[in-house]
């Protein structure tokens, strides 16, 4: 079987040199140091921690293992839509060549009204990256384990934080959970394999339990009914990602309305 994973790897090494090549490191990381200071971010770990829902509504066209979930899907229109419709926060696949996004579709959101904190979903790989998130206005980046080593991991985590980013750490394995060392502002677990992209839902009952007690605990991907989302909480989750459910819809914002009247039924 193809390991999907290394393929988007491999595919983001590429990507990230071709940045290098054409952006100067120390003028973006100046552009950056005008941002930290003018302009904080709202918090994505407090909207979690504040909200009686916890839905990370993600703005999601495609994926490699279904091809265009809604190729449609408007950067301006679908992240506002979620956020009338209740949404704790956001989530934006800025990936382009295997999820059809762009680092413009965070910038497009905001300027729509979009005012919720908003995750930078992306294979982050190098320091690069993480300006490019607070460049076009990302209140937290995705790590992910299964993406870098232990030592790397740390790196880009105080990178992160030294730009005023918060960081999901995502994990999937029991392999993994070490990483929870580390100490992120949220840890989340990944429900879908992303060597195969066999999606189980079960995978965050059972590693729930793995993690930091004081951990801000997300579930992520293959979550799609009230009753899992209820049961996760019980499990001690804050925040749920979703994205793929409600992408599907003809009106994803209506979509999202429906669940959460659901949720609080």
């Amino acid at each position: 079987m193809t390991d999907i994973l290394q393929q988007i790897i491999a595919t983001k090494r590429q990507e990230v040199a071709d940045l290098s090549a054409r952006f100067v490191r120390d003028d973006l990381v100046a552009d950056n140091d005008i941002l930290v200071a003018s302009a904080p971010r709202p918090s994505l770990r407090q909207a979690l921690l504040d909200s009686p829902t916890g839905i990370i509504a993600e703005f999601k066209r495609r994926s490699p293992s279904k091809g265009w979930i809604n190729e449609r899907a408007r950067p301006e229109v679908v992240p506002l839509a979620y956020q009338r419709g209740g949404a704790a926060a956001l989530s934006i696949l800025t990936d382009g060549h295997y999820f059809g996004g762009h680092d413009d579709y965070i910038c497009a959101a905001q300027h729509s009204g979009v005012t919720l904190p908003i995750l930078y979903k992306n294979f982050v790989i190098d320091e690069l990256q993480l300006h490019a998130a607070q460049v076009c206005g990302a209140s937290a980046v995705l790590l992910i384990a299964a993406c870098l080593t232990k030592p790397r991991c740390k790196a880009l985590i105080a990178h992160a934080h030294a730009l005023g980013l918060e960081v999901l750490l995502e994990m999937h394995s029991e392999a993994e959970m070490e990483y929870a060392e580390l100490e992120p502002d949220l840890c989340g677990i990944n429900n879908r394999n992303l060597g195969s992209f066999v999606t189980d839902v079960d995978n965050s009952f059972r590693m729930a339990a793995l993690l930091p007690p004081e951990a801000v605990k997300v579930s992520e991907s293959g979550i799609g009914d009230a009753a899992t989302v209820r049961a996760l909480r019980q499990a001690g989750f804050s925040g749920f990602l979703m994205g793929e459910h409600f992408m599907r819809a003809a009106d994803p914002g209506l979509a999202l309305r429906e669940f959460i009247k659901s949720l609080e039924a």
